[in-house]
């Protein structure tokens, strides 16, 4: 019943925006990105997402599509930590728009409204796809991306005056919206096993829910793991329950085969939700997540 008022309450906003014209155009970085800044924004925003949920943010290159999408934009909405630095910034150079330059009221990063994990690792690519400023994967906490959709409302009240009440108020909708699910995903998550991910890319939700790490497919991150490697992550995995998981771009090959020595299951899952999702979309993509964390065997 609450679930369905939520999706009533947030499902309004957008209806009612549907009807106005767009005051801002916005482009953000990934649907998870996406669906917050529709939420927020809803009644005054156009929303263009840039990657798919399929796409590796680490991994994108600048494609004249995403110049053109920048080139008239009033926000660009990234998740930041340079998670895209191997592109976004050529793709805001390119679009040659000064309301988006880094620095400007038009660009916004997600991940430099709240607290990051693993602040510090050493700036060495010999260590693999390490972030030294902290983990850019803020999107996968619920809670941290209600406080990144208040920074944003704020952001798009800068830009848009008229709206800056309509911004707030779809904000604190929106946490209101992740309170309302927290007891449901604690309880759920109360006694899961704990997960092997391919790279450490949901640890914020892990680390929300208090989750065990049991290992990562990886050891050296954007480095494919050894035959051997597996064959060690499998014999001290042994007898204990979990449950393997790995993005859409990632190889299954590991995956499946540490899978079937250990006896679990391995899921693909993304790291984002649909790419048309909204806030509500974004809370079903967790209740994903959390269904699958809590189901370990």
């Amino acid at each position: 019943m609450v679930k369905g008022l939520v999706g009533f309450i947030l499902g309004g906003l957008l209806t009612f925006g549907a009807a106005q014209a767009a005051e801002l155009d916005v482009v953000a970085t990934s649907s998870s990105i996406g669906a917050l800044a529709r939420t927020v924004g809803a009644g005054r925003v156009q929303v263009t997402v840039l990657a798919s949920p399929d796409r590796d943010l680490h991994m994108l290159q600048a494609k004249p599509t995403m110049i053109r999408e920048m080139r008239d934009a009033d926000l660009v909405v990234a998740v930041g930590a340079e998670l895209e630095v191997g592109w976004l910034p050529v793709a805001i150079g390119s679009a040659a728009n000064p309301r988006i330059l880094p620095g400007q009221p038009g660009y916004f990063e997600a991940a430099a409204q709240v607290e990051l994990l693993e602040i510090g690792a050493p700036a060495d690519r010999a260590l693999g796809d390490v972030h030294p400023v902290g983990n850019p994967h803020v999107n996968m906490d619920p809670v941290r991306m209600a406080i990144v959709a208040s920074a944003l409302s704020e952001r798009m009240a800068l830009l848009d005056p008229a709206g800056a009440e309509t911004y707030r108020a779809n904000a604190r909708s929106f946490a209101a919206a992740v309170e309302q699910r927290m007891d449901a995903w604690q309880a759920q998550l109360a006694s899961a096993p704990g997960v092997v991910l391919y790279h450490r890319d949901a640890l914020y939700l892990l680390d929300r829910f208090d989750v065990p790490l049991l290992g990562t497919i990886e050891e050296i991150p954007g480095v494919p793991p050894t035959a051997q490697q597996i064959k060690t992550l499998s014999e001290r995995l042994r007898d204990r329950p979990g449950v393997i998981v790995y993005a859409p771009y990632a190889s299954a090959q590991a995956p499946e085969r540490l899978a079937k020595g250990l006896g679990w299951e391995a899921r693909r899952l993304s790291l984002d939700p649909p790419m048309g999702a909204d806030g509500v979309g974004y809370l079903d993509h967790i209740d994903l997540w959390v269904d699958t964390l809590s189901q370990a065997r």
